[in-house]
């Protein structure tokens, strides 16, 4: 049974930073796309970054792109977002969700093309 958690989310202030870490288990982790979502209240969930399996590819959506780095270590089975300079609009909840797919490109922060999530970690920046 694929498990995903979530955690490393937390307050802070506007400039800050945090890494959330999304643990792994129950499927053959390193053969799975990996991704970080984030659905603030009364908004669409958003593809924020996603990474292919052997760490090779990796997508950023532009609004986060430059200050958000995405990275996985097979070994542990562990996907984190190390997010620098956070902003007001990066107050959210973040999930990470895993799946199957081919090659590489803009639906790898698809939410639909995602069958596996976590529970999420709520961020919350303050100005």
């Amino acid at each position: 049974q694929v498990q995903l958690v979530e955690s490393g989310g937390g307050s802070v202030q506007a400039g800050g930073s945090l890494r959330l870490s999304c643990a792994a288990s129950g499927y053959t982790y390193s053969s799975f796309y990996m991704a970080w979502f984030r659905q603030a209240p009364g908004k669409e969930r958003e593809g924020v970054a996603s990474i292919s399996p052997g760490s090779g590819y990796t997508i950023y959506s532009g609004s986060v792109k430059g200050r958000f780095k995405i990275s996985r270590d097979n070994a542990e089975n562990t996907l984190y977002l190390q997010m620098n300079n956070l902003k007001p609009e990066d107050s959210a909840m973040y999930y990470c969700a895993a799946d199957r797919l081919e090659g590489y490109g803009p639906h790898m922060l698809r939410s639909t093309a995602h069958t596996y999530w976590g529970q999420g970690t709520q961020v919350t920046v303050s100005s």
